[in-house]
């Protein structure tokens, strides 16, 4: 049995090492700590409620501003609303890739036991996002543009985002051993990170239908106050909502794991 996934497996009946308090450790022996997942499920265990109490309050906040507060834009009318999820769908799409990926060259560099199950818990949920990113993409952008799709660099390398993050997913359903399958999907996943600046500067560097950045810039926001509200407290509510999904799936695998590496020991002995 490999060794990560033989860890995995027992490190969740091993106790002596959540004894130890954290402010004892040194900063390089907290980051291994966390490499126990008996010790990761007790602290994200206390993570769950208040990361969704957050996203909870925020989406709700930033809702009500969005439809109720907020102006209707003088050019795009009400369907400025949109906004005010796209983006924020959008930004969670490439953060989460990136998560991805650091965790991915987490696993490969430092063999973090728990590096890799969180590339793969994230995986899923940020395609989720950048897939709602294209589809209300297209709904805003028929108004817009009267056309629900063009081959435009932003969008044509949102699409490229969403093939990779679904091929990462198909690499790990593939190869059953999770050892394997981890420095397959992980090299995938840091190739593919490569394509995330592409998405940020692609209104950059070429010349295209898609706005360019208007909220994070040199120079300071270009939108309006009563716009910029709603859309931080979105994008706060939905950021908080990734890392609940994030933290909730990687429990999950952690279990899944255990399980397997207990029927694995039941079958050779």
């Amino acid at each position: 049995m490999p060794a990560t996934q033989f860890s995995l497996g027992l490190a969740l009946q091993t106790p002596t090492p959540l004894n130890e308090p954290m402010s004892d450790l040194t900063s390089i022996q907290r980051f291994h700590a966390f490499a126990n997942p008996a010790r990761f499920m007790a602290f994200s265990e206390r993570l769950l409620w208040p990361l969704g109490v957050a996203s909870f309050a925020l989406i709700a906040a930033g809702l009500w501003y969005a439809l109720v507060a907020s102006p209707a834009d003088y050019q795009q009318g009400e369907s400025v609303r949109i906004m005010y999820v796209h983006v924020p769908m959008a930004w969670l799409g490439m953060l989460g890739y990136m998560v991805m990926a650091v965790a991915s060259l987490v696993a490969l560099v430092f063999r973090h036991p728990l590096a890799d199950v969180c590339a793969k818990s994230a995986a899923p949920i940020g395609a989720a996002f950048c897939f709602l990113a294209l589809v209300t993409g297209a709904i805003w952008g028929k108004p817009m543009w009267g056309t629900w799709w063009v081959w435009d660099a932003r969008l044509t390398s949102m699409l490229i985002l969403l093939f990779l993050y679904l091929g990462y997913i198909a690499l790990w359903a593939t190869i059953e051993e999770p050892a394997r399958a981890g420095r397959a999907a992980a090299v995938l996943a840091l190739i593919g990170s490569i394509n995330v600046p592409v998405i940020h500067y692609s209104v950059v560097w070429w010349n295209t239908l898609h706005q360019p950045a208007s909220v994070f810039r040199v120079d300071g926001p270009q939108i309006a106050v009563a716009m910029l509200t709603p859309l931080l407290l979105m994008a706060l509510g939905f950021t908080f909502l990734f890392f609940t999904l994030l933290v909730v799936r990687m429990r999950t695998e952690i279990l899944r794991r255990r399980v397997r590496a207990l029927r694995l020991a039941a079958a050779e002995a």
